[in-house]
C-alpha cells in the first residue's frame, strides 16, 4: 500500500491527435506538489496524466484501476476494524500475551477509528470516482490550485490511513508481545519487528529511488 498507485497506461497515438497542452496552472513547482503527485500517480508532475486525459480509454482505464485499488482498501479497512474491535472487545485468552494493558489497547483503538476513516474516505472517493467523466475531470483541473489538491488528495488520503491504521495495529501487537512473560513470545516478536523493519526499509528505498528517477525525467522534458 505504500508504493505509489501507477495508474498510467499507453494510449492510442490516434486519440490523442488533438491533444491539449498542459495549462500553466498545472505545472508543479513545490516541493509539496511534486511529493503529492508522485505519492498519488507515480510521477512528480501532472504532465503524463493530462495526455491521457485526452483519450477516452486511457481515462476509462485510470478509473477502473483506482476504483480496484479502493475496493482494496476498503476490504483491508473491513478486515482490521473486525480485528480491532475483536482485541478491544474481548480478553486475552493467554496470560503471557496481554494486549489489554493501556499501550497496546490505546493503538488498537486508534487503529479502529483510522480503518473507519478509511472506509469512509475510501467509499467517497470510489462514489467521486463512479460518477466523474473525463471532460468534467479536465475542467476541474484547468483552473489549479484547490482542484488540482482535491483530486490527488481523493486518491492519496485512503492510502495514508490505510497505512496509519495498519501501523498502529502492528505496533499494539509488538507492544504486547516484547510486554510477554514468555521467551518464545518475545522471540517471535523480535523476529517479526526485523521482518517489519527490513520490509519498510526496502519499499522507502524503492520509493525514494523511483521519486529521483521521476524527477529526473520530468527535468529532461522540460
Amino acid at each position: 500500500m505504500l508504493y505509489p498507485t501507477e495508474l498510467y497506461v499507453t494510449a492510442d497515438p490516434r486519440l490523442l491527435a488533438e491533444e491539449q497542452p498542459l495549462p500553466e496552472a498545472l505545472r508543479c513547482t513545490s516541493l509539496f506538489m511534486r511529493v503529492l503527485c508522485f505519492l498519488a500517480l507515480g510521477r512528480t508532475d501532472l504532465d503524463d496524466l493530462w495526455k491521457l486525459l485526452q483519450s477516452e480509454q486511457a481515462f476509462e482505464t485510470i478509473r477502473s484501476r483506482l476504483c480496484s485499488i479502493l475496493a482494496s482498501i476498503i476490504t483491508t479497512a473491513s478486515v482490521i476494524l473486525a480485528l480491532d474491535g475483536v482485541f478491544i472487545t474481548t480478553g486475552s485468552p493467554v496470560s503471557y500475551f496481554d494486549y489489554t494493558s493501556p499501550a497496546p489497547h490505546c493503538f488498537l483503538f486508534t487503529s479502529l477509528m483510522l480503518a473507519m476513516i478509511a472506509m469512509m474516505t475510501s467509499g467517497l472517493s470510489m462514489i467521486r470516482w463512479l460518477h466523474t467523466d473525463r471532460h468534467w475531470t479536465q475542467e476541474q483541473l484547468k483552473p489549479g490550485g484547490y482542484f488540482v489538491l482535491s483530486y490527488l488528495f481523493s486518491i492519496v488520503s485512503p492510502m495514508f490511513f490505510v497505512a496509519l491504521f495498519l501501523h498502529c495495529f502492528i505496533f499494539a501487537m509488538l507492544i504486547a508481545g516484547f510486554s510477554s512473560r514468555s521467551i518464545i513470545c518475545r522471540a517471535i516478536t523480535v523476529f517479526w519487528m526485523v521482518t517489519y523493519v527490513v520490509d519498510i526499509g526496502t519499499i522507502l528505498m524503492e520509493t525514494i529511488w523511483k521519486y529521483a528517477t521521476s524527477l529526473n525525467h520530468a527535468r529532461y522534458r522540460q
